[in-house]
């Protein structure tokens, strides 16, 4: 195979310099992760854990001139639907753990093995932890080497360990701090690049989506600083926050191997009464508009959920894995929604129409207040529970001052608190618009805080602790 290219000079990522190997990270906002192209030289290129859409993977590597060779797979994938299938339509190679057992064709690996692209090579690394199959990728070209890491070792933390289910958190555990120290036993230079980051739900401690190198993490990891096997379990799995309802059906889709997106229908615009009947058999009606919209007028039981960043994350929490879904939106809107409902594999989108459609057609809507923060102080003391549905972490953190809290994943989960008015926060209002559309579901009355705590805190108003 190709000899592996090397840079004529080094190249700046982020504050750590680095010669020799290209390497072309791709960084998934939405989900907190980050897939890499590296050149392998002679117009050759491999993909390290690639999302679902590769529409942009492979615009890259045609920007460069490059074939993609290969498709390198660190581990099953619980927040995100592979790419790997994809690009093996277009001619790649699929590789990952044997331990993986992947229902579709590829080159199953074993820890210990080396693979060989020309002059560069690729050592298969045994790294368990975050899942059991978990491996990582030492690529060496001569001059300089890099770790692929996964979800093993992460920039400022490591991936969490309870995917897989609650009996084997402890094992697995276990096994990330053998996993950690196998990585930190390599050269101070080798330069680390992870697949989860800041924002990702798999990712523990304070996890940052920006380069490293092992020297680095070995002087600022705070997990590489605990020298006693039991205390790393402990504070590991004290790290654990919540996670989306769909992580528990990716490792499966990623096994078998997921439905080609030019396979799935189009989504259709339908009708009024078409949506309705969508709805009476069992869609969810989500509303993606802007959440000052849906406050001043939606559907009546739709829930909210703003087209943005979370948007995957927060349809992956709400609706049930495989269910039907309706989405309310713009037209230009469409295409984005349908590209992170598919990233994590929410594919029965039955279709889409506007509000303006829905209230011309004379279809029930309602409405929810939208308070600004000297409103909501006003109401809470006339008797109104103030309710932060962030993260327990965050709440931990600092929150308005007598606020109560429940998560918003337990909201999900059908936890409703004992109080006749109830106004929802969280950091900028976005979350707490899906809590409220689901207070409203259940007859409670609610609003929600515009602009969240930071306009409760913008606005001079108190905090604790």
């Amino acid at each position: 195979m190709a000899r592996c290219r090397a840079a004529r000079r080094s190249r700046r990522v982020g504050n750590v310099t680095m010669a020799g190997l290209r390497v072309h990270p791709i960084t998934d906002q939405a989900l907190g992760n980050t897939s890499y192209l590296v050149e392998v030289g002679d117009g050759l290129a491999i993909w390290i854990d690639p999302r679902r859409d590769v529409d942009e993977h492979v615009l890259l590597a045609d920007e460069r001139d490059l074939r993609i060779g290969a498709v390198l797979e660190t581990h099953l994938h619980a927040d995100f639907v592979s790419g790997s299938r994809e690009l093996a339509q277009r001619g790649a190679d699929v590789i990952a753990a044997f331990d993986a057992g992947l229902e579709f064709s590829h080159h199953g690996t074993e820890p210990g093995e080396r693979l060989t692209f020309g002059a560069c090579t690729i050592d298969v690394v045994a790294t368990p932890g975050h899942t059991p199959e978990h491996v990582a990728y030492l690529i060496r070209d001569g001059e300089s080497q890099a770790v692929f890491s996964g979800g093993s070792l992460i920039v400022g933390g490591a991936a969490r360990t309870d995917l897989t289910g609650a009996e084997r958190t402890e094992e697995l555990a276990r096994a990330q701090y053998a996993s950690l120290r196998t990585l930190a036993a390599l050269p101070d230079e080798t330069v680390l690049y992870p697949t989860h980051g800041g924002g990702s739900f798999c990712s523990t401690g304070p996890a940052r989506s920006e380069a490293s190198t092992i020297g680095g993490e070995r002087a600022s990891n705070p997990l590489l600083a605990i020298e006693n096997e039991a205390e790393f379990v402990d504070v590991l799995r004290r790290g654990f926050g919540s996670y989306p309802r769909y992580f528990l059906h990716l490792r499966d889709v990623n096994r078998r191997g997921p439905t080609a997106l030019g396979s799935l229908p189009p989504i259709a615009e339908l009708s009024p009464a078409d949506a309705q009947r969508k709805i009476g058999d069992g869609a969810w009606l989500i509303d993606a508009r802007p959440i000052d919209e849906w406050a001043s007028a939606h559907a009546r039981d739709a829930v909210s959920i703003e087209l943005r960043d979370a948007f995957a994350s927060w349809l992956g929490w709400v609706v049930p894995f495989g269910a039907a879904v309706v989405l309310m939106l713009e037209p230009e809107q469409l295409a984005d929604a349908a590209r992170l409902a598919h990233r994590i594999g929410y594919d029965a989108i039955r279709g889409w129409l506007s509000f303006g459609s829905w209230r011309d057609a004379g279809l029930a809507t309602s409405s929810v207040d939208a308070l600004d923060p000297a409103e909501a102080s006003a109401r809470a003391k006339d008797g109104a529970l103030l309710l932060d549905v962030r993260q327990a972490a965050e709440f931990e953190s600092r929150h308005i001052a007598d606020a109560a809290h429940l998560e918003l994943g337990d909201i999900i989960a059908g936890k409703t608190p004992a109080a006749a008015s109830v106004i929802t926060y969280c950091g900028h209002g976005e979350r707490s618009a899906t809590a409220a559309s689901l207070f409203e579901r259940r007859g409670i009355r609610v609003a929600n805080l515009r602009g969240g705590s930071a306009a409760w805190r913008a606005a001079g108003l108190r905090f604790e602790p």
